[in-house]
């Protein structure tokens, strides 16, 4: 089955556009002609004629500067570059069109596919060997970090809902990786590296699943390293941000222990 994907999508959009404009002949048969070539080389991209595809964008691109074809055809070029799964030059495509082209219609679909590029490349089979600490994660943090930004520029798109999806993703891997370590350090006995560990999880993924665990955990830490009054901050913000999480009675239990007694010797 022949699919046209997101290639047609601004095609569409730029027909449309060129319908309702109102130009001189010369500038009308300029658009027009830049608008039948960048439609042939969208078919020839849909065709997975990639060779041809390329040729004819790279045409459309350079004959006509001054069209908005030209810069869709930078965009189908970037296109061109996912579906042969060339990620990283794919990701780096997207992400110089939303440098170069702010204001374009389909600047907020551009910034969504560098991220998912970032993330097509990343290592997502981190839970096999070797262990998730051991792996390169510079991708997935990548690909994280271009979510969190495209998240924050672009609410409204109709890309969020695959980017928040994407988004969770990657943080269970980056998640897993401090969670993993947080464990090795703790097993031997390293409870200052191992809560390095857990604020990490609580910093950098507030609203993560493990959150209120790496909260709970964290006040083990410290009290295992004397660190009292900071025990007790984990432990209250476990319950106010967490109010009904699983591990409130253990934290109500710690804080009440942790909670200044009168000295026994005072009148």
């Amino acid at each position: 089955m022949r699919r046209t994907g997101p290639f047609r999508a601004p095609l569409l959009a730029a027909l449309a556009l060129s319908a309702c404009s109102g130009t001189h002949a010369p500038a009308v048969k300029y658009e027009s002609a830049a608008e039948e070539e960048y439609a042939a080389a969208s078919r020839r991209l849909d065709d997975h004629d990639y060779a041809e595809a390329q040729k004819l964008l790279e045409r459309v691109r350079t004959k006509y500067p001054y069209s908005k074809y030209a810069a869709l055809s930078e965009l189908r070029l970037a296109d061109l570059k996912y579906a042969q799964t060339k990620f990283v030059e794919a990701a780096e495509a997207y992400a110089n069109f939303v440098k170069l082209h702010p204001t374009n219609p389909e600047v907020d679909y551009a910034a969504y596919r560098s991220a998912e590029s970032r993330w097509n490349e990343a290592p997502t089979d981190v839970f096999f060997f070797p262990p998730v600490c051991e792996r390169d994660l510079t991708q997935v943090s990548q690909a994280a970090d271009a979510v969190t930004l495209f998240l924050q520029k672009y609410p409204k798109s109709k890309h969020v809902p695959q980017a928040k999806e994407l988004l969770g993703k990657a943080q269970d891997i980056l998640a897993a990786r401090d969670w993993y370590a947080f464990e090795f350090y703790e097993k031997r006995g390293k409870w200052q590296g191992a809560a390095f560990r857990l604020e990490r999880i609580v910093k950098e993924f507030p609203g993560h699943r493990r959150t209120p665990e790496a909260l709970l955990d964290l006040a083990d830490m410290y009290m295992r390293l004397d660190e009292r009054y900071r025990a007790q901050q984990a432990l209250q913000q476990l319950l106010v941000r967490f109010p009904g999480s699983p591990y409130r009675p253990r934290a109500e239990s710690l804080l009440a222990e942790l909670r200044p007694r009168p000295d026994a010797g005072s009148p």
